[in-house]
């Protein structure tokens, strides 16, 4: 009998978790003994979610008794709601057919990894990065070719290297992924990037995978959505949720678009894999993309993010060996401090574990986004409190004095 090709108890003992959650658990355990902590590593939304979603939720629960299956690709009121988002928002030409639910954008990542992605087949992945794109792809036999973005310097930040993506394409290259507004960077690709990015797909045959989760966190500059594109059915898998933009992370929705004859596919993969979204709050993502009481909120919470994102900045730009750049969008921050490393004699995760031991400060190490340039940054947050922020940036000014200090 032919051995299996694939040894999965290997491939999923070697995946990456999310560096994330293992800080969220140390800060809650130190906060458990007494410690006043500063997590500035969490990458979601300090708000709970809008009052009016929570009711719509409830009233589903109470009221309507929405609480058995639905359709495996969601129920088409919220698949039309969606629709008629990127439709309004885009100027693109969606069918409510075309969207698929999925439980967080996540889920829907990895639909569009299992259905596309074979053995030996490759995926070309910017980074650094989050990880489930590349730990998705190696569950599958497939490649990750990772391609490092160009920082140009504090004052023009990341940008997408085209070149060594065109370089990197084989003929086993089958995707290209983009997350736009960027994780963990904050970076925002212009839309000069953006065209030139697809028409290396369209020249090329590959198709792209996009992760718009943050893009109503747009500060600085111009966001150019890739389902604006008029021909966006023949290259690309679109990618979205509400975690963010309505801080519904424990909600568990995302969303994924694809032309309706692959949608009808994708739908045999997703019932074999959750069946169907959560019921009730389907119900609860369509107030919070049709009611206008959600969109005012969504502007406060931005124009706030935007001031923590300036107030860090400020408290960063000056520290000697650390290259802050006030990043136009998502809401991170992510200094490069290869300098500061080598004058302290310490790797990114020591220097982290440091301010976690020492100042009670978390923040995440770039080697949580691989793969080898994101050993010389860290990642903060800045979707939190003002006094938050203020604190954090205080402790870490604090800390880096007193290492430097010591050398």
């Amino acid at each position: 009998m032919k051995p299996p090709v694939n040894n999965y108890k290997e491939i999923i003992e070697n995946m990456l978790g999310e560096g994330g959650f293992a800080y969220i658990a140390r800060g809650r355990e130190l906060a458990r003994k007494g410690y006043k902590v500063i997590n500035l590593s969490i990458g979601q939304p300090d708000v709970p979610t809008p009052d009016n979603i929570i009711e719509s939720a409830v009233h589903a629960l109470r009221v309507e008794k929405f609480t058995r299956y639905t359709e495996t690709p969601g129920i088409p009121e919220l698949r039309e709601a969606i629709a008629e988002y990127l439709n309004t928002r885009y100027g693109s030409d969606v069918s409510w057919e075309e969207v698929i639910i999925a439980p967080g954008t996540k889920g829907a990542l990895f639909l569009a990894i299992a259905a596309y992605l074979r053995e030996g087949d490759e995926i070309i992945i910017p980074e650094p990065t989050y990880p489930v794109y590349s730990e998705a792809a190696r569950l599958f036999n497939a490649k990750p070719v990772f391609v490092s973005l160009k920082f140009q310097g504090k004052d023009v930040g990341f940008k997408l290297d085209l070149e060594v993506i065109k370089e990197s394409i084989t003929p086993r290259t089958k995707m290209i992924v983009i997350n736009n507004p960027h994780n963990p960077t904050g970076a925002i690709f212009d839309e000069k990037e953006i065209d030139e990015l697809v028409e290396i797909a369209r020249e090329n045959n590959i198709l792209i995978l996009a992760d718009e989760i943050y893009d109503n966190f747009v500060y600085d500059g111009r966001f150019k959505s890739l389902i604006s594109y008029p021909d966006w059915r023949d290259w690309l898998i679109y990618t979205n949720g509400f975690s963010k933009t309505f801080s519904m992370t424990g909600w568990r929705l995302g969303y994924l678009v694809v032309k309706k004859e692959v949608a009808i596919v994708l739908r045999r993969l997703a019932v074999n894999i959750w069946g169907c979204p959560i019921s009730f709050a389907q119900k609860a993502a369509i107030t919070a993309l049709k009611d206008p009481e959600t969109w005012r909120w969504v502007e406060k919470l931005v124009v706030r993010y935007r001031e923590m994102r300036d107030l860090m900045y400020n408290g960063l730009k000056d520290l000697p060996g650390v290259e802050a750049w006030k990043s136009p969008g998502a809401f991170y921050m992510f200094p490069r401090v290869v300098k500061l490393l080598e004058q302290i004699n310490m790797s990114v995760e020591d220097f982290v574990n440091y301010l976690i031991d020492h100042y009670y400060l978390i923040v995440l190490p770039g080697s949580a986004f691989p793969a080898q340039t994101s050993r010389y940054y860290v990642r903060f947050s800045f979707a939190t409190s003002r006094e938050e922020v203020s604190e954090g940036v205080k402790r870490f000014r604090e800390a880096v004095r007193e290492l430097v200090s010591r050398r």
